[in-house]
């Protein structure tokens, strides 16, 4: 009997697959408090390969939509020198695009073309900031701004990019963006920058930190203040606007106070010192308290001294997890990090490979004879 049930419930699912046509869009699946699908929406974007099931996970309430237009998107997409592969892609990563009016969508790829006339950069960029371009709103605003920064004659380049790292910028009345830049400028003059050199400052600033135009004047003012009161010289603060990328406008003082009392008294150093370590390493007033202070105690865990971290402050920059790694890759060389610099350690990976690739080519040297060819393996 059971086997017979079953036979029957198997000729009927195949009865109904072969009653359901092969695309996506024939089935939708809908509950009682979910807006049924729009299903010319569901049928053109299956068209193109759209990955559906991706759509309805992510961003179903798009499907739902009544008005659409896919075609029409993919076709301007196309123009701009996108294939199949890319549309479908754009479309599956941000498919809220199929809802943009064409016109607003042609608009949108003048204003970007204005600063970008390369269609490959473009479609480049498009691809991996969709949600960017399609930011229909305050198109007024956005033009705005790319005038107004055209007019500092920024790199049209760097303008592009702080449209699609930071369209936020640019949604916001111009106004906003030329008091921080105006801020920016009073800045630079005031810490001995030359007027010659201020757009290729501003070119590195804003590459650096797109974000850099969301931060109030205000906050600019408070950290450069703070630090003047600390006994850093205009060039020193200058060199740490640089070196922290903008970030300077975004540290608070009284977090900055913390991180230097606690970075004096670990290291039992003067003012002049600790001014030197900071110079040395900015990333210190960057850092949280609690993470400053789970790496130094690492540190010294694993044998490294105070002198030792006060002399390379940069080893700060790395989790404590990195320097363990690297300390004992260096160790199975014969590189004893607790006997002699940090500076082996510190850096990016590329930098510490560098370094350790020199002292593996060392060992591989005869010592008697330092300019003799290295071993191969079949030595």
């Amino acid at each position: 009997m059971l086997r017979v049930t079953t036979a029957s419930l198997c000729s009927y699912c195949q009865r109904i697959r072969l009653l359901v046509p092969n695309s996506a869009s024939a089935f939708t699946v809908t509950s009682p408090n979910k807006k049924p699908e729009n299903q010319l929406t569901v049928d053109s974007l299956y068209e193109l390969s759209v990955d559906i099931r991706k759509v309805r996970k992510f961003k179903a309430w798009v499907l739902s939509e009544k008005s659409s237009y896919v075609s029409e998107t993919a076709d301007v997409l196309r123009d701009m020198g996108a294939d199949t592969a890319v549309i479908a892609l754009i479309l599956e990563t941000h498919p809220e695009a199929v809802l943009c009016r064409p016109e607003d969508v042609a608009a949108q790829r003048d204003l970007w073309v204005s600063v970008c006339p390369n269609k490959r950069e473009l479609m480049g960029i498009i691809e991996k900031f969709p949600a960017s371009f399609f930011t229909l709103t305050h198109y007024s605003n956005q033009r705005d701004n790319i005038l107004y920064l055209q007019s500092l004659h920024l790199s049209n380049r760097i303008i592009g990019k702080l449209m699609a790292s930071a369209p936020q910028s640019f949604s916001r009345p111009v106004v906003l963006n030329k008091e921080v830049i105006h801020t920016l400028r009073e800045t630079y003059l005031d810490l001995g920058g030359d007027e010659g050199n201020l757009r290729i400052w501003l070119q590195k600033l804003l590459s650096q930190n797109p974000f850099i135009l969301l931060r109030p004047a205000e906050a600019w003012r408070d950290s450069l203040g703070f630090l003047r009161e600390q006994g850093f010289s205009t060039e020193e603060l200058l060199g740490l606007v640089s070196s922290l990328r903008a970030s300077i406008a975004e540290l608070r003082p009284e977090c900055m106070q913390q991180a230097l009392a606690f970075i004096e008294e670990a290291f039992e150093c003067s003012k002049d010192e600790l001014k030197v370590i900071v110079i040395h390493c900015p990333a210190i007033l960057y850092y949280s308290l609690p993470t400053l202070v789970a790496r130094f105690h690492g540190l010294m865990d694993v044998g490294v001294s105070m002198e030792q971290v006060k002399e390379s402050p940069n080893v700060l920059e790395l989790t404590t997890e990195i320097v363990l790694y690297r300390i004992q890759k260096l160790a199975s060389y014969g590189y004893d990090v607790r006997s002699g610099s940090l500076d082996v350690v510190v850096g990016t990976k590329k930098d510490f490979e560098m370094s350790y690739g020199k002292l593996q080519l060392r060992q591989q040297r005869p010592l008697f004879n330092p300019v003799a060819p290295l071993r191969s393996a079949e030595d």
